[in-house]
């Protein structure tokens, strides 16, 4: 929907929106970080992801989570086959789809990330904000969670 078809809006979501777009898109470039995935782009680190939790198996199904074209997740899937992180099979069922599915290589790579966001996060959590700014927190994520219902 183009932006002038919505109602205008509040400086206060206005600003919220901004900000949250901004601190979202840190957040993530740290989790990135700490997962030492610098010789991935972040858009093959998001589709080994996704590979990883289950989230997708087919090739057009990635491709719709990620919300890029079909042709563009090819050349994603290519490249993290390349680098053996990534295996491509035919359906059993279909053979025109690709089931997509994790090497070993992949397998620890997605599970080392992961365990290194799980132990950095909460840490820094732990260092940065008191009891009562956990609980806020708490609350605000709770807010947000209802953004994507």
């Amino acid at each position: 929907m183009p932006r002038d078809q919505f109602a205008p809006v509040s400086a206060s979501a206005q600003r919220l929106s901004v900000d949250l777009r901004v601190i979202f898109g840190r957040l993530r470039r740290r989790l990135l970080e700490v997962t030492d995935s610098d010789d991935l782009t972040p858009s093959q680190a998001s589709v080994l992801a996704r590979v990883g939790k289950g989230e997708a198996v087919t090739a057009s199904g990635l491709a719709a989570v990620e919300r890029v074209r079909p042709q563009s997740m090819a050349t994603l899937l290519a490249s993290l086959e390349q680098r053996g992180l990534v295996v491509r099979t035919a359906d059993p069922t279909d053979g025109r789809r690709q089931i997509v599915g994790l090497t070993e290589d992949g397998r620890r790579r997605v599970d080392g990330g992961r365990a290194a966001q799980e132990a950095w996060l909460p840490h820094l959590m732990q260092e940065r904000f008191t009891e009562a700014e956990r609980q806020t927190l708490l609350e605000a994520v709770a807010l947000l969670d209802r953004l994507t219902e």
